[in-house]
């Protein structure tokens, strides 16, 4: 006799994402794994006196998502203190810091602004913070957290902890505007303690939750958030599967500590050594094989840019990776944030241990620097080495990295700057705007696709719209490959193709329930609702409670 499941759930519209993608109407839950997908005739069957059953009522069911590239802690961020994403202007952003000046924190801290959609396309300076407050330290991060603006008590206390070429000024005076290696110093003062850390874990959890993640592949540097995984995990309160890739200036404590990539729990285990070669679009760092088309005509090599959007890894858990090249700013393509020569010794030393690395790299030289690095370990046909980002790919690099299997892991939001006139138009013109992001050239190359949002903002439905309605052909897929990217791409990814990323049996029971149907509604993908997210077999979102 069939032992009762768990959980079922009846009358959906199943979507297992395998290849091919078949279609089912229910599926069948018992221990936290998926033990059946057939029609709700049949598991029907399987339900007993205290299984726990839903009605979909003919939803859209998937594998729950699978986000490849988070910065969990700086997410919660957002959450926990100003969220600046939805400012309409530099007067929206200065509202929302000073309605948390009325908090007890020492710090006023806002995440999350996006210049390039304001009226005037700058950046906050000190004079604009000090509105908020005279007396407390005011910051700003932007977006991609390549940028932050300090009010005049947070410049002052931290200036002479940031290099020079990193501060702007204006008539010999720091503006307040702060890049790359000198948002390290605004980490480092606010980095949070165990329990701070801990809040905004959980509240990014519980808001991944709600738009369907059921896994996250986390960038983790100088942060408490490994110890609040596991300990969550122990205490059973952990809602979201874990994958946590370490920065690279963590790699010798990694070893000593005897972590190794895919070692680990159901719930949280080791991921990739991260590290980084460029910089990002927006702030003008990311590293060019030609200059960018939008130089202030009087720039001089140490100078910060003021204007402009971005994409790009969030420099985040503790600020920015190394001290970058100054020198290489002032031929207009660029700098590097780890050369290639040091990228080398990282990779060499991580690959000895066999872990995988996951790469930081947006501009064209940057990634074909990184596929040469990572091309060349000792373990490159079976580490799944990733390149975050791959933003300007050229065709030869596809080429090299599916034949070297590396896993291109991209962010599908970052085509909100894909469009005549955005960001991608400012910084690179038409010609390289429209080789941004190729994500249909990237699939056809065999390279393999994985997605994930950088939290910018993380919403794994705004991908696949982005993904879907993206402005070049060659940067579009259909919403089931842009769904298995986000599912079964990402997993593979992560090595954990077996486990996650499509619904089947045997597979974990991660599954998110939709409201309606991204295939019906191929031009609002983005404002589809999540209804239910289940983990292990677990009810972990239901957007009726």
């Amino acid at each position: 006799m069939t032992d009762a499941a768990d959980l079922v759930l009846l009358d959906g519209d199943v979507h297992t994402l395998a290849e091919p993608d078949e279609t089912r109407e229910a599926v069948a839950i018992r221990d936290g794994r998926i033990v059946r997908v057939d029609s709700t005739y049949e598991i029907e069957h399987l339900a007993g006196v205290e299984t726990e059953v839903i009605d979909c009522e003919g939803r859209v069911v998937l594998p729950g998502f699978v986000d490849a590239h988070t910065h969990m802690e700086s997410q919660g961020l957002y959450l926990v203190h100003a969220d600046l994403s939805g400012a309409a202007d530099i007067d929206d952003a200065i509202d929302a810091l000073s309605a948390q000046a009325d908090t007890d924190r020492e710090w006023v801290l806002g995440f999350g602004y996006d210049e390039s959609a304001w009226p005037e396309t700058r950046y906050p300076t000190r004079e604009d913070l000090d509105a908020v407050s005279e007396e407390r330290p005011v910051v700003a991060m932007r977006v991609d957290m390549h940028t932050a603006s300090l009010n005049s008590v947070a410049l002052d206390r931290l200036v002479d902890e940031m290099p020079d070429h990193d501060v702007e000024t204006e008539d010999g005076e720091p503006t307040g505007v702060v890049v790359e290696d000198a948002t390290e110093a605004v980490w480092n003062a606010v980095e949070a303690d165990y329990d701070q850390a801990r809040e905004l874990v959980t509240a990014a959890i519980d808001h991944a939750n709600s738009l369907g993640v059921t896994c996250v592949h986390d960038k983790v540097r100088q942060s408490h958030a490994p110890r609040v995984y596991r300990d969550l995990e122990l205490e059973g309160e952990l809602d979201c599967r874990v994958r946590i890739d370490y920065w690279s200036d963590h790699l010798e404590s990694v070893i000593d500590a005897g972590l190794a990539t895919n070692a680990g729990s159901e719930f949280v285990r080791t991921g990739a050594i991260k590290s980084f070669t460029d910089g990002s679009l927006g702030a003008r760092t990311a590293k060019l094989f030609e200059p960018y088309d939008d130089l202030p005509a009087d720039a001089e090599s140490d100078d910060v840019s003021t204007e402009g959007a971005d994409e790009g890894d969030a420099v985040a858990d503790g600020g920015a990776a190394e001290t970058p090249d100054a020198d290489a700013a002032g031929d207009g393509r660029g700098q590097w944030v780890v050369d290639p020569d040091e990228l080398a010794e990282v990779a060499e030393t991580a690959a000895a241990h066999d872990y995988q690395l996951t790469v930081h790299a947006i501009g064209d030289e940057a990634v074909h620097e990184t596929i040469g690095v990572l091309a060349e370990t000792e373990n490159a046909d079976s580490a799944r080495h990733r390149i975050e980002h791959a933003e300007l790919a050229t065709d030869e690099h596809l080429e090299r990295m599916a034949e070297a299997g590396i896993v291109a892991s991209v962010q599908p939001n970052f085509h909100q700057w894909a469009r005549p006139g955005g960001l991608y138009d400012q910084r690179l013109g038409e010609e390289r705007r429209k080789r941004t992001n190729r994500l249909r050239t990237i699939l056809d190359a065999g390279v393999p696709l994985a997605f994930g949002s950088d939290c910018m903002p993380l919403d794994p439905l705004l991908g696949v719209h982005h993904a879907v309605t993206a402005p070049e052909q060659s940067q579009r897929l259909s919403v089931t490959e842009a769904l298995r990217a986000y599912t079964l791409g990402a997993a593979y990814a992560g090595f954990d193709e077996d486990r996650m990323g499509t619904v089947e049996v045997g597979k974990c029971a991660d599954v998110v329930i939709l409201e309606e149907s991204p295939w019906e509604n191929e031009d609002r993908i983005h404002e589809i609702d999540v209804a239910t997210t289940i983990v292990d077999g677990e009810v972990v979102y239901d957007v009726g409670e």
